[in-house]
């Protein structure tokens, strides 16, 4: 039988009520700009005994300093052309010991790297992407990369077999083409207004049941309450 886990992208709801509902978070805030270590390691004090936490790995490594998201950013960036797309620079691979650390306070599982649709797949895009993930330290665990734009299904299955990532991706938009699980971020069919339907969630509940694991972490306007329908609907 297959290891369902459902949760959110973020907290919708104050931590304590979060964690009487559901068994799994993706932390949003270390994308944007990291908090302290000690902060991380309150949270996972805080959380009950076998809560996941996953986590978005910082900007900084995915995401160039043009990106609007760097509006969160509270720090300064000086050479914006070092940072970003996975480039092989200090500066990146700092940012990944950062998320690493956080990751360590968390105890968390996985790792995801979101990359932008402006990320294409271009030689030295490619290129970057394999010099990254060879160069940092994976310890136990877990990366799942989640590619946007004009990325063809053979070129992400290449990488992530490759480079052992998991596939991380919206079911709605396309199928994953690698990993042994099932890392699902469910971003509303056509927009982060769209509420998952239970045909919807029925579509859901069959792709993950044909991995051994599934992870289902939803990112629209709804998802409180579409993970809690999708919690119900596989009795708990």
């Amino acid at each position: 039988m297959s290891m369902i886990k459902i949760g959110c992208c973020g907290f919708p709801k104050a931590k304590r009520e979060y964690y009487t509902h559901f068994r799994v978070v993706e932390v949003q805030q270390i994308f944007y700009h990291p908090p302290r270590v000690g902060t991380c390691e309150k949270w996972r004090a805080q959380a009950p005994p076998g809560f996941e936490f996953t986590l978005k790995a910082w900007q900084l490594i995915t995401h160039k300093p043009t990106s609007p998201t760097y509006r969160r950013l509270r720090m300064e960036i000086e050479k914006p052309n070092r940072y970003g797309f996975f480039r092989p620079t200090d500066e990146v691979l700092a940012a990944w010991e950062r998320t690493r650390e956080i990751a360590e306070a968390l105890e968390a599982r996985v790792v995801l790297f979101q990359c932008p649709a402006s990320f294409t797949p271009t030689k030295e895009h490619i290129a970057d992407t394999r010099t990254f993930f060879q160069a940092i330290e994976r310890g136990g665990l877990l990366f799942a990369w989640e590619p946007r734009g004009e990325w063809e299904e053979e070129q992400i299955k290449g990488l992530c077999q490759e480079l052992d990532l998991i596939h991380a991706v919206d079911p709605f938009q396309r199928p994953p083409v690698y990993g042994e699980i099932a890392y699902f971020r469910l971003h509303g069919i056509g927009g982060y207004r769209y509420r998952y339907t239970d045909e919807d969630l029925s579509r859901l509940l069959h792709w993950c049941r044909e991995y051994k694991e599934g992870c289902c972490l939803f990112n629209n306007i709804n998802m409180f309450d579409d993970a809690l329908r999708m919690k119900e609907m596989i009795g708990g």
